[in-house]
């Protein structure tokens, strides 16, 4: 077993987020999210459950058309099929998401979306 850190290489990309795996478990997928300030706005719905806390910093989030500010320790839960979208974020905002995919439907079945630069969303 080895002990990791969340905080641990936590710099913010210069625009866009960047997105880490840190468990992939059956159907169960962990990860850490770092936003930069210069965030595209993109609208997301996904096949599979979604838990997403804000861990730091600020981000404005539109889910089902109602846009809800987050602050540090906020978290949300996205149902399978409902429409979200990240509009803002603070530079070094940090997420935790945790993606629960259908139990037939593996993680590693590509169930995650990629963005612009290859990495996994969590939206």
């Amino acid at each position: 077993m080895q002990i990791h850190n969340l905080f641990t290489d936590a710099e913010p990309p210069h625009e866009g987020e960047r997105f880490e795996t840190l468990l992939r478990h059956e159907n169960l997928v962990v990860e850490r999210i770092v936003s930069s300030s210069a965030v595209t706005p993109q609208d997301y719905v996904q096949p599979h459950d979604e838990w997403v806390l804000l861990v730091k910093g600020e981000a404005v989030v539109r889910v089902a058309g109602a846009s809800m500010t987050l602050t540090p320790g906020d978290y949300l839960f996205l149902p399978a099929g409902v429409p979200h979208t990240v509009e803002r974020t603070s530079r070094g905002a940090m997420w935790l998401a945790v993606h629960l995919y259908p139990e037939q439907s593996a993680a590693s079945d590509t169930g995650l979306h990629a963005n612009a630069h290859g990495a996994h969303s969590r939206r």
